[in-house]
């Protein structure tokens, strides 16, 4: 009998799982929109005695999404009031919606490997999760890899589907 042998393993293919990158920790969207008169506007002294007796330690480390989910006439302070409440307090905290936190978590997670690992390398970036990978971390990714790859497709080892090659 002969020996089995893993083409896969051997075809020299890097797989890269996005899942793997996922940053455990809670994630938490704070909506202001419940801070705002008559659900127009923010006004200064009642924002201030909220953002005064908040209880900012349920932020203790945490991904923190910041924003006003109703249209609203919002001053930039207000936003930099809570910012300085989060800080020391949140892990990350961002301005945007709970989808642009995930976007920006990825973002910052990819940028800070080395794609030099993967110089001259045939990557295939997998696609099937469990966890919620956001479509930029992809684009982030081949952004990053394709300057060094030698390919780069997306899929399973089995059945890929071709992105770049040169």
């Amino acid at each position: 009998m002969s020996e089995i042998i893993n083409k896969v393993a051997a075809s020299g293919l890097v797989t890269i799982n996005l899942e793997e990158f996922f940053p455990e920790g809670d994630r938490v969207f704070l909506d202001i929109k419940d801070q705002l008169w008559q659900g127009l506007a923010l006004r200064e002294q009642d924002f201030r005695e909220w953002i005064k007796t908040h209880h900012w330690e349920s932020f203790r480390d945490k991904y923190v999404a910041v924003l006003c989910s109703v249209d609203a006439i919002i001053p930039n302070w207000a936003y930099m009031l809570i910012a300085s409440k989060l800080e020391g307090v949140a892990k990350r905290f961002y301005f945007g919606s709970p989808e642009t936190l995930e976007n920006i978590i990825f973002s910052e997670l990819i940028n800070s490997f080395d794609q030099e690992n993967y110089r001259d390398k045939r990557i295939i970036i997998k696609g099937c999760s469990d966890r919620p990978v956001p479509t930029s971390a992809y684009v982030e990714l081949v952004k990053k890899l394709q300057p060094v790859a030698k390919s780069i497709m997306f899929g399973e080892p089995c059945s890929t589907v071709p992105v770049f090659k040169r």
